[in-house]
């Protein structure tokens, strides 16, 4: 049984404005951090209001999953949530949103995986934001990719951290070979949450980050993988690469992330190798996943002080994405919001 993003609770907000002029930075090479040199943006155009629904009932996690109609402007906010089941012993429950913005980009790199799955008679849930670079191709490869290869693997559920090391590095190997017939380079950054009854375990790869709140304290998942890392320099050096400084450091003076999928031209330099954190989720009040256009803008206390009071996990993603653009992110901005309520 698979429950894909689309759930009944799923809509989608418009947060277009006619009066706002469009902004378009153009990414650098290969690149996947810019300078923004733009005039401070314009207030974000405000969401329309969530409607009010009676909360969704466990069974109807079996009912056929509405469909989310695209909308036609390019530059709508798109958001969604789904709804929550039991896990684990203490029957901790949990609930989910997300929401996508092009921003100030000429075109849409991100993508999202929101997945709820049986795997060998438990349910298992999948969260995943995507940032590609050099083009979407990588990052919607994994969309479609990365998730199924995980939950088919036969050691998922017994040895799972075995099991996300080796579908990463398998799925990295099959888009590869997938790319061989193309001329441009392009990659993609990964940062994923797996509950699996009382565990989460969080892996990620690139500088996209997850983030988590116990208590009201902000309380980091993933350690981006940056150039300038003493241990990925290292890393990168004894592979016989190199890093140099191009408005900031890069790895062979190209791309401003040291692990990514793709990236062909860059192997065996930039890997997509996981770094991986396990967490019990009791105590744990939610947890952001989110793409470096938010990052680059809010510090994780930041991001943890504005979920902290909304309940409802979509709005909570939705106001990440509109505090993140007013305070002048020039990246594609995707987050997804994953809140727990222990009993």
């Amino acid at each position: 049984m698979t429950i894909e993003d689309s759930l009944p609770s799923t809509r989608e907000t418009n947060l277009t404005n006619s009066s706002l002029p469009p902004v378009i930075l153009a990414a650098p090479p290969g690149g996947d951090v810019e300078v923004d040199t733009s005039p401070p943006p314009p207030p974000p155009p405000s969401a329309e209001p969530l409607q009010s629904s009676p909360p969704p009932s466990q069974s109807q996690s079996q009912q056929t999953p509405n469909i989310m109609i695209a909308s036609r402007d390019p530059n709508s906010l798109f958001s969604g949530g789904g709804i929550s089941f039991l896990t684990g012993n203490r029957n901790v429950r949990f609930s989910y949103g997300y929401s996508s913005f092009k921003g100030k980009r000429a075109s849409m790199e991100d993508f999202y995986e929101t997945r709820i799955s049986e795997v060998d008679g438990q349910m298992v849930a999948f969260f995943g934001v995507f940032d590609g670079h050099g083009g979407s191709r990588t990052a919607e490869y994994l969309k479609n990719n990365l998730f199924k290869n995980l939950s088919s693997h036969p050691d998922f559920i017994k040895d799972t951290k075995s099991a996300i090391v080796e579908a990463f590095k398998q799925t990295d190997a099959d888009y590869l070979n997938q790319e061989k017939g193309q001329q441009k380079d392009a990659g993609s950054t990964a940062s994923t949450a797996v509950l699996l009854g009382d565990r989460l375990l969080v892996a990620n790869v690139g500088d996209s980050r997850v983030v988590a709140c116990r208590a009201g304290s902000a309380v980091p998942l993933s350690i981006d993988h940056k150039p300038d890392r003493s241990d990925e320099r290292e890393r990168i050096e004894q592979a016989g690469g190199f890093i140099i400084w191009a408005g900031t450091w890069r790895v062979g003076g190209v791309l401003a992330v040291s692990r990514a999928f793709g990236d062909k031209l860059l192997k065996p330099y930039v890997v997509a190798e996981p770094e991986i954190q396990e967490e019990e989720i009791d105590g744990v009040d939610f947890i952001i996943i989110a793409s470096d256009g938010l990052w680059n803008v809010l510090s994780n206390k930041d991001a943890v002080v504005i979920v902290q009071d909304i309940t409802d996990a979509e709005a909570a993603s939705r106001k990440l994405i509109e505090e993140a653009y007013a305070k002048g992110s020039s990246d594609n901005i995707t987050c997804v919001v994953v809140r727990f309520e222990n009993p």
